[in-house]
């Protein structure tokens, strides 16, 4: 049986196509932001929508990379360069190349920590964004 809860081993999942894991990080980044303004904003559905896409465009993913880089662990910056050099089938429409290269990079990573189980590290990256 499949859940929320399902998780791949770390072995297998450094295999897995990086942009199949920056997928799945898109939705864990994008269910992270709008829950966090959903819970933490008094404000209009259509103003939380605004707020949630100016935090998750590939411009403002690929500012998020480039602050939490340096806290990165080995294993996890492997997993984000792959996925920022991964040939990719589409483009950002309103982001550089490099800029939509970082974002996929973070959104591997995001998919990687998400579908291993590892929660703790997943939040604290998230977090890590609120706490500089």
């Amino acid at each position: 049986m499949f859940n929320l809860e399902t998780t791949v081993e770390k072995s297998k999942a450094k295999y897995m196509n990086p942009v199949v894991l920056a997928y799945i990080g898109d939705a864990v980044y994008s269910l992270y932001t709008r829950e966090k303004l959903a819970l933490l904003k008094d404000a209009k559905v259509s103003e939380i929508h605004r707020m949630a896409n100016e935090e998750v465009r590939a411009t403002a993913q690929a500012e998020f990379a480039e602050k939490i880089l340096p806290v990165l662990t080995e294993e996890e910056a492997d997993i984000y360069r792959r996925a920022r050099n991964a040939k990719k089938g589409t483009r950002a429409k309103s982001a550089t190349v490099a800029e939509y290269n970082k974002s996929t990079g973070l959104e591997a990573l995001l998919g990687f920590l998400y579908v291993t189980g590892e929660h703790e590290r997943l939040n604290f990256l998230l977090n890590f964004n609120e706490e500089i």
